[in-house]
Order: C-alpha cells, then structure tokens, then sequence
C-alpha cells in the first residue's frame, strides 16, 4: 500500500469520456442480473483520458493529480449516503491510498477447479451447505464458503496470490453482491458477468514474436481522504464497496470501476 499527499498532483491532466461504452454493464441480461444481485444503480464505470505517460512507480502522483483536476472534480461519480443518489465528490482531497492489484489472468481457466474441487456440479449448479454467517454475509452453499471462510476445508484451493488478482476480485464482488443480494444457483451467470466486465476494463495486446496476449493495464484499489476523513468511495468503509482504477498507459485512458454496497434498485 502507498499514500499520497498533495505535494505531488502536478503534471497530469484529465478529461472526461462519457462517449465511452462500457457494454458489459449496460446489456438487459447484466441489468437483470445486477437487479438480483442488488448491485443495480449502486454500481458504475467511468472512463477518462490522460495526457502524459504514466509511469507506475508515479501512481501516487497520477492518482493525486486525478482527484484534483476540475474535469475529474466535476464528473466522478458516487452514491450519497445520504440521498441514495449519484453525485459529484464536492470534497477536497487531502490523501490517497492506492493498493497494486495483480492482473495477469487472461483465462476463465482460473475458475476451473470449482468443478474439480466439487463446489460446483458438473451441471453447474453450485453445492448446498449447512447455514452459516460470515458477517455481514449469509453463507448458504460451499461457494461462498470458498469465497469468505478460511478456516473451511477448500478455501486453499485458490492461493493468496490468487485471492488477489483482479479477475478473482470481481468475480467474488459480482458473487457476494449488495445488501438484498439473491443468489445463484448455478455459476454460470457469475463467470459470464465476470468475463465481461473484465474484458471491457482490462486492455490486452499481442506480442508480435510469440503471439501471446499480454494485459497492458495497471490495476489499483483507491481510497481518498479529505480532512475529516474517508470520502471516497464513501466516507463508511465496507467489504463491497469499492473503486478500482484500471490504468491503460498505452491508451492514456483510465477506467473507474465504483460500487456502494447497500440495497440495489429492484425494479
């Protein structure tokens, strides 16, 4: 983990994007599914552009400058508290915590030893368990068991390292979901939902010599501090409320990935 302070904000610049699509969160089925899982309205991506190369041994800088500059203070978005409703941050930012995500997966692979490890039947449908509460979360069947208990018999079969990685982030966001969530019964809509989300935030190329794809982007969970403390990605700290940038140096784009855990629109 790193902090920034205002010392260092100079340099970047930022624009807005609102042209960009970000379709894996706007098709029908996400929607419905998001309604589920009562994420709807309380979840948004966000795009801005950059003007300089960014340099990751700088990102306290970067991200510094982007809280700052006038057309990110006027177009970031997050939920009140309050209200329940979009709004702009409307707070001076004093401090930044930026945390390196791992993300080198560039297959659904990584999700194959549900099967194997018997949380998932071979027809999908995910495998009951006693109830059980891992606060604040309900645990219903050996999925969320994998995702949250660690002292459970298959929790190792997915490494800390693993646990870190970007793809295993939003796939356990999308599971756990908001304050009203209802589960699946089958895994298939949480890999399809992951899959796509991750696909239209992560930037990949292929390299020339060996025709194997490599991720460009650099991913980063952000909190940012005013002067009576946490105000972004809310001033209450929760397991599922979040904001990760997901940096395209190529590009010069930024992706903003933003949740607020609480009850989700239900219609």
């Amino acid at each position: 983990m790193a902090a920034g302070d205002a010392d260092g904000s100079a340099g970047y610049y930022f624009r807005h994007l609102p042209q960009k699509p970000f379709q894996s969160l706007g098709s029908p089925e996400t929607a419905s599914r998001l309604r589920q899982w009562s994420m709807l309205g309380r979840i948004q991506a966000q795009a801005f552009g950059f003007d300089q190369n960014f340099q990751a041994h700088r990102k306290d800088d970067f991200l510094m400058a982007f809280f700052k500059d006038p057309n990110v203070i006027a177009n970031l978005k997050l939920l009140s508290e309050s209200s329940g409703q979009w709004i702009t941050l409307g707070t001076e930012v004093k401090k930044i915590e930026a945390i390196n995500v791992p993300c080198t997966q560039i297959s659904m692979s990584f999700f194959n030893r549900l099967y194997s490890e018997d949380i998932v039947r071979d027809s999908g449908h995910i495998v009951k368990c006693l109830d059980s509460f891992c606060d604040p979360f309900p645990i219903s069947d050996e999925l969320r068991k994998v995702l949250l208990v660690e002292d459970s018999e298959k929790y190792a079969i997915f490494s800390q390292a693993d646990r870190e990685e970007f793809l295993f982030c939003l796939f356990k966001h999308l599971c756990l979901g908001g304050a009203l969530c209802q589960y699946e019964d089958v895994l298939n809509p949480y890999l399809e939902t992951t899959k796509l989300l991750y696909k239209d935030l992560v930037s990949v190329r292929k390299i020339p010599q060996t025709k194997k794809i490599q991720i460009t982007s650099s991913v980063f969970k952000v909190t940012a501090y005013g002067s009576v403390g946490m105000c972004y990605p809310s001033t209450k700290s929760h397991e599922q409320t979040f904001s990760y940038f997901i940096v395209d140096p190529i590009r010069r784009h930024v992706h903003v990935l933003y949740h607020c855990y609480g009850v989700g629109e239900m219609s």
